[in-house]
């Protein structure tokens, strides 16, 4: 499951030669990376966790209303 993930990350990193928006976006997961003194990887990992609890979190208000 780890190489998946690595490999995915990788994938968008070649992708991102062709993408400004993405590699703008990846330029600054990777600086704050290196801020948070963690791998690129962990970092990735987090911005899409946190992404995906934002989504259910709003799924979640929009049920409660």
């Amino acid at each position: 499951m780890n190489s998946f993930f690595t490999n995915m990350c990788d994938e968008l990193v070649e992708i991102a030669e062709t993408d400004r928006e993405l590699k703008a976006g990846l330029k600054w997961i990777d600086c704050e990376a290196q801020k948070r003194g963690i791998t690129f990887y962990e970092m990735v990992f987090e911005v899409l966790y946190l992404y995906d609890l934002d989504q259910k979190a709003k799924e979640w208000m929009k049920t409660r209303n």
